[in-house]
């Protein structure tokens, strides 16, 4: 399999500009917003009550059930007909994956067993993702 055969590369240089911000990059950055913003509560809470082993467990389950939750919302809300925001699959997957991905970059620091030092290292991570989301979506 090349890179050539993956549908979402296939789709990228099939569209148009206004295409790949409408059907990949906001349902991407959707994602990534939601999965970085609704999983550091449980995430952080985790941590500071119970440690690094469960923070991390909090964290992998809250982005899993956010991810299924953002996947299916986005995916159902309209078949892009109308709106040109593309088919309702490929875009409740992409935000699926992004929410995902969004919500377990913070908790991957609680593989460190130390509470202190992973707590320092999550900061640190989410920072980096807000800054990332904030300049993604002023470029867009």
């Amino acid at each position: 399999m090349t890179a050539a055969d993956i549908p979402i590369l296939r789709q990228w240089r099939a569209s148009d500009e206004r295409q790949r911000l409408l059907q990949i990059v906001q349902p991407a950055l959707i994602g990534l917003i939601d999965g970085t913003i609704s999983t550091l509560a449980p995430i952080f809470a985790a941590a500071y009550i119970s440690g690094s082993r469960a923070a991390l467990l909090v964290g992998l389950a809250a982005a899993l059930g956010a991810a299924i939750s953002m996947g299916m919302s986005e995916g159902l809300s309209d078949d892009g007909e109308i709106t040109g925001r593309g088919a309702a699959l490929s875009r409740g997957m992409i935000t699926g994956l992004a929410t995902f991905v969004g919500g377990t970059a913070h908790a991957l620091p609680f593989l460190i067993d130390d509470t202190s030092t992973a707590l320092t290292v999550a900061y640190v991570v989410v920072s980096i993702e807000l800054v990332v989301i904030a300049l993604v979506r002023s470029a867009s």
